[in-house]
């Protein structure tokens, strides 16, 4: 993988790490019932989650795609429609409201947990790590170092991400709660991974 492509790969993960999905909004809510070190310690359960993910699309794609070119294409392929159709969905949909209703979180404990289940319950993870990630990885070159790379980069935008979520939580939760904002807010991560999404078909890789 060379640093071109680690360069494309940072802007469009992190988009994918902002959108507003099912743990970005938990962290938003512990956040402002908690504080930010309750919900931004807490994000820890989710990276369990999503480290686990990486390893298991890593150790198993870097050998298909070794094998094949044309599943490699697929992938490629898959990838960006995958980012185009999300890119849809976030344009199209408002994110879900903030439930501010449920029983409070009696410990840290339990908001990784939470934030553990959700992860693993979030079938657009598993997209992520065996659709996107192999987008960047050059198979002419050894891919499980590449996958480590990417993977690593993901789980630290995805530790900024919880930060921010986790600091909008503590101090922009009313403003945040309002559905033209988050209306504007998907249509922003939309636009930009949409332009991702074509910029993969139209770029060559060895």
């Amino acid at each position: 993988m060379s640093t071109t492509a680690w360069l494309f790969f940072l802007p469009a993960c992190f988009a994918i790490n902002l959108a507003p999905g099912p743990n970005n909004l938990l962290s938003i809510n512990v956040a402002a019932r908690h504080g930010f070190m309750t919900a931004f310690l807490g994000g820890v359960g989710r990276l369990v989650a999503f480290a686990a993910m990486i390893v298991l699309a890593a150790t198993g794609l870097a050998v298909v795609l070794h094998a094949s070119a044309w599943f490699f294409l697929a992938i490629k392929l898959a990838g960006a429609a995958y980012l185009i159709w999300l890119a849809i969905q976030l344009w199209r949909s408002d994110a879900p409201a903030i439930d501010t209703t449920q029983e409070q979180c009696a410990s840290l404990a339990t908001v990784a947990r939470r934030e553990f289940l959700v992860a693993a319950g979030n079938p657009k993870a598993i997209l992520v790590f065996t659709a996107f990630l192999p987008q960047f990885v050059d198979i002419a070159k050894p891919m499980l170092p590449q996958f480590a790379v990417l993977g690593a980069s993901f789980l630290v935008l995805e530790c900024v991400a919880i930060a921010l979520y986790s600091w909008a939580g503590m101090y922009l939760g009313k403003w945040l709660v309002r559905a033209r904002v988050r209306r504007w807010f998907n249509r922003c991560c939309g636009a930009f991974l949409a332009a991702m999404g074509v910029g993969f078909l139209m770029v060559r890789r060895g």
